[in-house]
Order: C-alpha cells, then structure tokens, then sequence
C-alpha cells in the first residue's frame, strides 16, 4: 500500500472511531434518570383538589435483597409491606423489631443510626423542608422573605415561599447532608403541601409540583432515597419521583385510594392513623398493602400496628 492510500486509510479510521464514541455518548444524554440533577425538574397539571416530604425518575430494575428494600439506581428503595417505626420525640426506643426507622435528622445521633443499622433495620430521615422552624440552629439562615403565615397547631412554625429554589437550595442541601453524613438512607420531607394551605403566598399546584420535584431530586443526588410525605392529592404526578410515600390519617379523611398508585408501582406506603382505632382502618389498609399502625400524636415511641 502507497503512504497515500495509507494515510487515506488511517483517516477513515480515526473518523469512524469519532463518530462511533459521539453516537455512544448521546444516546445516554436524552433523559437524566434516576437522581440526575440536571436542570429544572419538569412540572405536570394535576386536577383540581386540597404536616407534612422531595423529584426524580424512580429506579428500576433492582432486585429486592431484604425486607426492608434494595439499593437501587443509587439510593435505597423500600419493599412493599416493609414493617415501620415512626419516632420524632422522648428517647430513642431502638429496640422495636421491624425492617424500617423513621426518626429525626437533628435529635437522631449518627451513633443512634448506626446503632439500628447494625441491628438490620434502614432509617429515614424527618427534615421539614416546607415550613420555618424557630427552633432550629439553622432558623437564622432562612431570610425574612421566604417566611409566610404560621402552620395552625405548630408553634414556631411558617410556610415557606417554595418558589424561592434560589434562596432555599442550599439550605436543603445543607439540612441532606447532615442526613448523608449520620448514615441515614433515605429521607421524609415534611411540609410540601404548602400550596393547599394558607401559607402566605399565592402557591400554585404547578409551584408545589415543581417544588417536590427538586426537592426529590436534591436528595437523589447525594445518593439518598425519598418519600411523598401527604400531598395526596398530587400523588398520581409525584408518585415517579418518589421511592416510597409517608401518609397520615389517610382513613381519617378517606383519601386511601389514592395513594395506590405507589403499591401498584411496588413502592410502600407507610402510614399512620391518630384518632381512628387500628379495628376500624387496618381492614381496608392491609388489603390495600400500606404498612400501618396507630401512633400518638406526638410520635413517641409507642405504636400499635396492624
């Protein structure tokens, strides 16, 4: 071969080479995935509708290793029927045998959670992401601006404008990795229907959707997984964002059904009832697949499940 045709040759092979790996780059570039932070997050229209959770694509394709979940597209995803405790305040009771913990980020020490890891359990981790609390270190970071009118029967407690991603990002971020750091594997965000509320601020449902989005998405990205906490009546459009849902007196207020759609896409549904008695809910919840029991109001350590 002349050093003419060989130099022809060597160029239609480096040009193969380059077509080759751009094609291979952007068939993976099309949709972010699972926990993929690019971007804003985009927000759906949901009908109509009406204390408190975070979106992202659901993973897929992990198999179940125990009980209480998988690891899955980087970040733990719960099992159907995942037994639960919920604990926010009095002293720790780590010895409640069941798959999964739901406990406070600041009060939960991460010897606390590497105490009830060892033990086989998963823990979550309770952040309030939707409303000011005047008692926490942080409060002061929070300006004026994004503080609105007082959650009813929370003292200390404002909505938060959820439009402000600009101000509250880094806060939240900041709030998850104090999670990430203690060893925690998911996280509950608190307070993300601000919008059915009389928060202070003209919220929108897209606002509120958009919100939970990013806020789901914020924690995907520090390889955490995340639940709708309430806002059922968005939980048809949440439901793909999120890992598994935290639901309160949904018998009471016989909103059960809607909240199916993360059964019938394998994710649990812990939930709790306060004034209904366990005769009464556990019937219908049990067929329904939720993870139930009856707990105090003040979520201490006493439970009673299904």
């Amino acid at each position: 071969m002349t050093d003419r045709r060989l130099r022809f040759a060597l160029c239609g092979l480096i040009l193969l080479t380059v077509l080759y790996a751009a094609a291979c780059t952007n068939s993976g570039d099309g949709d972010d995935g699972p926990g993929g932070g690019r971007g804003t997050p985009r927000t759906a229209a949901v009908p109509p509708s009406g204390f408190g959770g975070l979106g992202s694509a659901s993973p897929s394709g992990a198999a179940s290793v125990s009980p209480s979940g998988a690891v899955a597209g980087g970040w733990w995803k719960p099992a159907v029927g995942a037994t639960w405790q919920w604990q926010l305040t009095g002293t720790l009771d780590t010895s409640v045998a069941v798959d999964v913990y739901d406990v406070d980020a600041v009060t939960t020490s991460a010897a606390d959670v590497a105490r009830l890891k060892s033990a086989g359990r998963r823990v979550i981790c309770y952040v309030n992401v939707g409303a000011h609390e005047d008692f926490r270190a942080d409060a002061g970071n929070f300006p004026e601006s994004v503080r609105g009118k007082g959650l009813e029967g929370w003292p200390g407690e404002k909505w938060l404008d959820i439009r402000r991603w600009d101000t509250l990002a880094p806060l939240l971020e900041a709030r998850f990795k104090v999670c990430k750091d203690k060893g925690f594997d998911a996280v509950e965000p608190d307070n993300v229907d601000g919008y059915a509320n009389n928060s202070g601020f003209p919220l929108t449902a897209d606002d509120q959707l958009t919100f939970n989005r990013r806020v789901a998405d914020l924690a995907h990205r520090l390889g955490l997984g995340v639940g709708l906490k309430n806002d059922v009546e968005q939980a048809g459009a949440l439901e793909p964002a999120f890992v598994f849902a935290v639901n309160e007196e949904c018998a009471h207020y016989d909103e059960c059904d809607t909240l199916k759609v993360f059964i019938a896409a394998g994710k649990p549904v812990f939930h709790v009832e306060y004034d209904v008695d366990t005769g009464k809910f556990c019937p219908k919840t049990t067929a329904l697949r939720f993870s139930s029991m009856k707990k105090k109001e003040d979520l201490d350590a006493w439970r009673q499940a299904c």
